[in-house]
């Protein structure tokens, strides 16, 4: 988007196009793996806070970013295959990036069968992610149960009051953009919703996690 802006040129090559969308299902999983093991963090900062330093070593740390990395590579890798599998009349996209939905509505294949492994690989991976977060939570909430004084609960609640702000900008802005743009025919509408969840509410769930 800002090379657009700054050199007036909204073109982009095919492999740019593969690229830049496989850059898009690569961190856009990898936030979403990463926001599971923000919360396995939190689970164990309250449930285990003794042996919250020896769990959470360094190692581990690595070891779980580095599985996520890998794992939403092969994904991006995948859609990108099934991508190339597909033939297109026009490669004309009415957004800013490559989104998926705007490659597929340009097919003249059939893109069924697409769609449905691109659904439920997306299905998959996100309930993951979700049900590690709410067993996270569930276990942080019993553990704020047990405590007999306020103030270890408002320690919980600062704790993870940043992690809940993320996932609520994450899952409830991204789960209401694409309704939106699955339900409208205006592209400048779904344009816009996408800015407003890929740019402005990334930057504020980063300042969020600051």
């Amino acid at each position: 988007m800002l090379v657009h802006i700054q050199f007036q040129d909204q073109s982009i090559t095919y492999s740019g196009g593969l690229t830049q969308r496989g850059l898009v299902i690569l961190f856009g999983y990898l936030e979403n793996c990463l926001l599971a093991v923000m919360a396995y963090d939190r689970y164990l900062d309250v449930g285990y806070p003794l042996r919250y330093t020896v769990i959470m070593n360094p190692c581990l740390c690595a070891l779980l970013v580095m599985v996520s990395l890998s794992i939403n590579i092969v994904v991006g890798l995948l859609h990108n295959v099934m991508v190339l599998r597909l033939s297109f009349t026009a490669l004309e996209i009415p957004n800013f990036f490559c989104e998926f939905t705007q490659f597929i509505k340009l097919t003249c294949s059939d893109a069924l069968f697409v769609n449905i492994l691109v659904y439920i690989s997306s299905s998959m991976f996100g309930g993951v992610s979700i049900s590690g977060i709410i067993f996270s939570y569930v276990h942080i909430v019993s553990s704020v149960l047990r405590m007999p004084s306020s103030e270890g609960t408002h320690k919980t609640f600062s704790i993870c009051g940043s992690h809940l702000s993320v996932f609520s900008l994450f899952y409830g802005t991204g789960f209401g953009v694409y309704i939106v743009s699955s339900v409208t025919d205006s592209p400048r509408q779904t344009v816009v919703d996408l800015v407003m969840y890929s740019v402005v509410l990334r930057c504020l769930s980063h300042l969020s996690t600051a």
